[in-house]
């Protein structure tokens, strides 16, 4: 039976994976609490009052900035209160409904970029919007969710021959039970994944953020290039449209 096996969500663009047993999302308010903030660089324009899409070029993430692996982060929606780790101690706690929390956080993660902060780290945020990577695309793929099938990442690991952690992926779902690639088929077609209805929206294009271990923080791949060598294509794993409200377990069959 095809289920889901993992369930995360990204409550800070590019900082840590956050496992759940449940996931809430909506139609119209996409995945709850994913990538409800983004480190903005000191030289983005990002105005809350008028959120507009921006490249992730814009924000510290992986891709650029592969030491943020280092960090282990944890963010509470009911106290908003951000914990940052590093080598398994508290480096900060703070408290982002407050000006002085977020301002603190800002001045932490400015000092740890260095240079690649391009001036003062801003931590942004605005109603209803998501720093997804495929914000860009349109409203829909702001609030669309990420899968991954294990099993395709399991045909790479083969490829390449080394153990790849399904965190590089940085999805919300990961499923077990398909065949290897037969995601990337689901575009336009409908599925149901628990009680929530879904649509293929898009096959997930992958970037130099997976050459990043999510355990080392070293960069210590070439994945894109080899996605392409062995597969024909860039892609691993689907954005899928939701299409209605509603909740994910671990465990929730799919069809």
């Amino acid at each position: 039976m095809v289920h889901v096996t993992e369930l995360y969500r990204y409550p800070i663009k590019g900082l840590s994976a956050q496992p759940t047993d449940v996931l809430p999302l909506s139609e119209t308010g996409g995945v709850a609490h994913d990538r409800s903030y983004g480190l903005a660089l000191g030289t983005t324009m990002f105005d809350p009052r008028k959120p507009e899409p921006l490249d992730k070029g814009h924000f510290l993430m992986l891709r650029a900035n592969e030491s943020l692996a280092r960090l282990q982060t944890h963010f509470s929606e009911q106290t908003s209160i951000l914990t940052i780790q590093q080598n398994g101690r508290d480096v900060m706690k703070t408290n982002l409904s407050s000006d002085e929390g977020r301002a603190a956080a800002e001045t932490f993660f400015t000092d740890f970029a260095g240079l690649a902060a391009r001036g003062r780290i801003r931590l942004v945020d605005a109603p209803g919007h998501k720093f997804t990577d495929v914000s860009v695309v349109s409203p829909v793929m702001m609030r669309a969710i990420s899968v991954i099938n294990l099993a395709t990442v399991r045909s790479l690991e083969s490829a390449v021959g080394h153990e790849i952690h399904p965190l590089r992926f940085r999805a919300n779902v990961y499923l077990e039970g398909l065949e290897a690639g037969s995601e990337l088929d689901w575009v336009g077609r409908e599925i149901s994944i628990g009680g929530v209805r879904f649509r293929g929206a898009l096959r997930t294009r992958r970037c130099a953020a997976i050459d990043v271990n999510p355990i080392t923080a070293e960069r210590d791949t070439h994945l894109p290039r080899a996605i392409f060598r062995h597969f024909g294509h860039s892609d691993l794993g689907i954005y899928l449209e939701i299409l209605g409200d509603g909740y994910l377990t671990v465990g929730d069959p799919v069809h």
